[in-house]
């Protein structure tokens, strides 16, 4: 019995397939790695980096890419580390707004320093880099 090969799109497929779960993996060791050594989990890492301004625990959590029990208990251990707070959403009174204590904003500029060194994108220019997320859209957000 013989096999036919495989389609010239499916390899391609699976090739590229194996190429974005490599550098997510490799960018989730770099996160595992640099916060460490701020003694942070990559979890907390990963929370503090995606805060770039008073979100809601939903919306955090989608930044995060878990869900929001998850995003509620990091930031339980950030909020007990006087990192982040909890403050009355401003229009909805059943949603609560996340906000960086002055302390966090502080260790989230130096997380994003470290992040920043001997990144797994740093070989590419901001130009590639930028042509890269937007083919990562694309090929997302197509039906």
């Amino acid at each position: 019995m013989t096999t036919t090969p495989p389609e010239p799109q499916a390899i391609a497929e699976r090739e590229i397939c194996g190429l974005v779960n490599g550098l997510a993996q490799q960018i989730a060791d770099h996160v595992r790695r640099r916060a460490v050594t701020l003694n942070l989990t990559a979890a907390q890492a990963t929370a503090l980096r995606e805060m770039t301004g008073p979100m809601t625990m939903r919306e955090l959590a989608e930044r995060m890419g878990c869900e929001p029990s998850n995003a509620t208990f990091v930031i339980d251990k950030l909020e007990k580390q006087n990192l982040v707070e909890r403050r009355a959403h401003p229009t909805d009174r059943r949603a609560r707004h996340l906000i960086l204590t002055p302390e966090g904003h502080d260790l989230r500029g130096r997380l994003l320093g470290l992040l920043a060194q001997e990144s797994p994108l740093a070989a590419l220019s901001p130009e590639q880099q930028h042509s890269l997320q937007v083919l990562l859209e694309q090929a997302i957000t197509h039906p």
